[in-house]
């Protein structure tokens, strides 16, 4: 062998061990969450991943894990905790449990509008007070997405509170939401998302309640062709990160990874508007009819809610009281 070729195999199996050292000190990061790769939160975890790898090169490999292949909400949410999985997407619903300033977005008209909700939600005040405990609770509060808001649909049309009056609507569990049912006159009927469809089907339920994405991904708009928007709630999903993970981070890495946090928030802002203007439109295909009701004729019959909420769980009067500046 020649000089020459030794030369050149020298140099092509150095550089070959130069990019296995540099992947091997990688440190590889994962996020998690049930969506498809369509679902406006996937979209904000890959500008996430971008603005990381842009701004700090060759140090993370960042790998994004849909459709639940890492297991349930519930699983992923403590191995979060434990620093296992670092990031994750996880409704508000789910860790009021937990950690009781979450509660805050299960009262119902809290907002009077999904534009005060969104500021409410992008105010860093808001994010320091939900992620003040979370060296005890293991998870930092980072961004939060927007779900739109959750409105009634049933297989009756829903033009007045009235209409709800001994009705049987599927809710998610949670006694909040019984006492809003209660409050409406109607029977609250509390089961997985996932059987909803074979409850409408069979006429277990006479309707439900979400945004109008159900409609539309869940089919729910087969058997429900009405959806009246009383806006009773606005619950978002948090984008949250492992305590342990964000504590490891400099001070310069940190402030990247809030950035990204923030983009990730604005494009899940921007795609959710534009996947429930498609929703909508194909809902219509299906013969499904969208009814706008006087909504203060909701709101008045469980506004005095709030001040038994307040009384039971202390811990949400502060961020009560930020959202009433956004009125």
């Amino acid at each position: 062998m020649n000089l020459k070729k030794m030369i050149t195999i020298s140099v092509c199996v150095l550089s070959a061990l130069a990019l296995s050292v540099s992947a091997q000190a990688r440190t590889t990061i994962t996020i998690a969450h049930t969506h498809v790769e369509t679902h406006p939160e996937h979209k904000a975890f890959l500008a996430f991943k971008n603005h990381i790898e842009n701004n700090i090169e060759d140090k993370y490999d960042i790998q994004i894990y849909p459709n639940g292949l890492s297991g349930s909400n519930e699983r992923v949410f403590e191995l979060v905790k434990i620093n296992s999985i670092q990031f994750m997407a996880i409704s508000s619903s789910n860790i009021e449990n937990l950690a009781k300033s979450y509660a805050i977005f299960s009262i119902p008209y809290l907002f009077n509008s999904e534009d005060v909700y969104e500021k409410f939600i992008s105010d860093p005040e808001v994010l320091k007070e939900l992620g003040k405990n979370s060296d005890k609770e293991g998870f930092v509060p980072l961004a939060a997405f927007t779900a739109g808001t959750r409105n009634f649909y049933a297989k009756f049309p829903i033009y007045s509170v009235d209409d709800l009056k001994d009705k049987v609507i599927r809710v998610q569990t949670g006694r909040t939401n019984s006492l809003m049912m209660e409050a409406f006159g109607a029977n609250d009927y509390i089961m997985k998302f996932s059987d909803v469809y074979q409850a409408l089907k069979h006429d277990v339920i006479d309707g439900a309640e979400n945004n109008e994405l159900a409609l539309i991904d869940q089919k729910h708009g087969e058997f429900c062709k009405f959806y009246s928007y009383d806006g009773h709630q606005m619950i978002p999903d948090l984008l949250i990160g492992s305590r342990d993970f964000l504590k490891s981070l400099s001070d310069e890495e940190y402030a990247v990874f809030k950035e990204a946090a923030m983009e990730a928030q604005r494009v899940e802002f921007r795609e959710w508007k534009y996947r429930i203007n498609v929703a909508k439109e194909q809902a219509k295909t299906m013969g499904v009819n969208f009814i706008n009701v006087d909504v203060n004729a909701f709101r008045e019959k469980v506004l005095p809610l709030h001040d038994e909420l307040l009384e039971k769980n202390p811990k949400i009067r502060e961020l009560y009281e930020i959202a009433k500046k956004y009125y």
